[in-house]
């Protein structure tokens, strides 16, 4: 490593834990000390890269450098993941209101008769169910990542050493902006969660067929099975909840390094866990499916149209596991690939 490259990289990695409003001010200020000890020692003399790095000894590990400029020690939330975690809350917030919102104004325009209830439900649901779920797993992922991140910035799980043990030698390259996760992507990935957790919270009951009578909605067919649904609920919220853990940590991490990839191993794993246990369980799909697809004239039993339903329907199961856990899968797999590219260059 040359010299220059690893004062580079202790300043990044210094300056990255400490809030945005800091980071110029302390970045001139240590690269302006690092010059003067490096002077003083070599006193006129061709500057080594053993010089350097027992300066940056001296100076101690970035992370108890950064502590010292921070002067309080232990956050729940850091101010390195702080700004970029209220923008997700705010990010959360305004989706939570607008999903909300809009399944109550599609409720009044379905059923105008029940505008009371569904405002009542509308308001109940909101704080007592969607509001806590998604700042809850909101701050539980950043929590998470400040966790796992004291001391391991450099995303390379394998140099990891306890600060007495620390070497510059184990400095990470500062992230090449060129192979960033874009942060659109995990903050999308974000977006959809949440509105699948106001869905699956306050509106499951129109995810099924829908039914209409004289031009109104009547009944709703519904995939799910309504009397165990409140058992499915906790499955289904907590596996969106670590679908937010893991954007969160992209966003953290911002590019695939070795720990952002075992992390979404040990995160996917447990996902497909889970969806193993919700899919093939029985609770999961209305058991009366069928029978109402007859009862409401949507088909007639024993014509070609009612095996078909009959067949896709009993094959469900099989190609949602399928489509959930390839999907799982294949994120390992690309992510494997990148850290894999960026290990050879």
């Amino acid at each position: 490593m040359k010299k220059m490259e690893m004062i580079d990289r202790y300043v990044y990695a210094v300056t990255k834990r400490l809030p945005e409003t800091q980071r110029k001010d302390v970045s001139d200020e240590l690269y302006g000390l690092i010059e003067d000890m490096l002077d003083e020692r070599v006193q006129g003399k061709n500057i080594t890269d053993n010089d350097v790095e027992e300066v940056l000894l001296e100076l101690g590990s970035p992370r108890q450098l950064a502590q010292k400029y921070r002067g309080t020690k232990k956050y729940v939330i850091g101010p390195e993941l702080y700004d970029m975690y209220i923008l997700v809350l705010k990010i959360a917030l305004i989706s939570v209101v607008a999903g909300t919102t809009a399944v109550f104004v599609i409720q009044v325009i379905l059923n105008p008769m029940n505008t009371l209830d569904y405002f009542i439900d509308y308001i109940v649901s909101f704080f007592t169910a969607i509001i806590p779920n998604v700042i809850g797993w909101t701050t539980l992922s950043f929590a998470f990542a400040e966790y796992f991140s004291e001391g391991k910035l450099s995303g390379e799980l394998s140099k990891v050493t306890l600060d007495k043990e620390w070497h510059p030698s184990n400095l990470a390259p500062i992230p090449d902006p060129k192979r960033r996760i874009n942060p659109s992507e995990p903050i999308i990935a974000i977006v959809v969660s949440v509105l699948l957790i106001v869905f699956f919270a306050a509106s499951h009951e129109y995810f099924g067929i829908w039914i209409y009578q004289n031009g109104e909605m009547a009944h709703v067919i519904s995939f799910l099975n309504e009397n165990a649904y409140s058992s499915i609920l906790i499955l289904i919220i907590l596996f969106i909840g670590l679908i937010i853990v893991k954007e969160s940590l992209k966003l953290f991490y911002g590019r695939w390094t070795k720990a952002m990839l075992i992390y979404t191993a040990m995160l996917n794993v447990i996902s497909i866990g889970l969806i193993i246990v919700l899919v093939s369980g029985e609770n999961l799909w209305n058991p009366s499916f069928m029978n109402e697809l007859v009862q409401y004239n949507v088909v007639t039993r024993g014509t070609d149209a009612f095996r078909t339903a009959q067949i896709i329907w009993e094959q469900v199961t099989f190609w949602t596991l399928v489509i959930l856990v390839m999907g799982l899968v294949s994120e390992i797999i690309k992510g494997l690939i990148k850290v894999r590219k960026q290990s050879k260059n």
